[in-house]
């Protein structure tokens, strides 16, 4: 299984400045829109970013973090404006800024739409209408779909895999050991502890199944 966009997207989107340009935009606002959702105060669904250690903050804002990643991934195309995606530069430091921004996005695009769906009672029926709730899961699940234009133009390493399965091993550690778990209207508890490892193992795996290997390098 490849998580992989056709070539016809990645050379529509990714090769050509206005819609590069419009997506890089997209991201960037998505990222502080992310950011100010955590920076907000809500003693009921979770805390706030001056409530977190500082080295914990791209752990605790999981969202943002895969956004800032993407958006790096993506600016990295800026040189190559014009040409295939395909054609630009691979080196051994891009293949662990793109694995990263991969695994990121597809573990946390899922992690939220199934987080969301498991308690539909809060979310599909909660208090909150009904907009906020589809908002939330399809600009999430675009993340996924985001995810599947990085292998049309990047690759990876054993070393980019392995450091990606670390990073979110860590972050489920400390998500849920000790209690920097994004914000929810519920105990997320073992059952969704266990889905997340889950899904970290699945969004490396499909890395290493989506990119081409770099020659060299670890």
């Amino acid at each position: 299984m490849r998580l992989r966009l056709p070539n016809r997207w990645a050379d529509a989107y990714l090769g050509r400045a206005p819609s590069l340009t419009w997506l890089l935009v997209v991201n960037a606002t998505a990222f502080l829109v992310g950011v100010a959702f955590y920076a907000v105060p809500n003693r009921e669904f979770g805390l706030a970013l001056a409530e977190v250690p500082t080295f914990v903050y791209p752990l605790y804002a999981d969202s943002p973090t895969a956004l800032a990643l993407a958006t790096l991934s993506l600016g990295t195309l800026l040189p190559n404006l014009g040409s295939s995606p395909g054609r630009a530069s691979q080196n051994l430091p891009l293949a662990y800024l793109h694995t990263l921004a991969f695994v990121w996005l597809v573990k946390y695009g899922v992690w939220t739409v199934v987080a969301l769906l498991l308690r539909p009672e809060l979310y599909v029926f909660g208090p909150e209408p009904l907009w906020a709730f589809w908002g939330i899961t399809l600009t999430h699940a675009l993340f996924v779909v985001e995810a599947g234009l990085l292998p049309r133009y990047g690759a990876t390493t054993r070393g980019a895999l392995a450091l990606s399965l670390v990073a979110m091993l860590a972050n489920d550690a400390a998500d849920y050991l000790f209690g920097f778990h994004p914000p929810l209207r519920y105990d997320p508890g073992v059952g969704l502890a266990l889905l997340t490892v889950g899904f970290s193992v699945l969004s490396v795996w499909l890395a290493a199944r989506s990119f081409d290997r770099l020659d060299d390098g670890v």
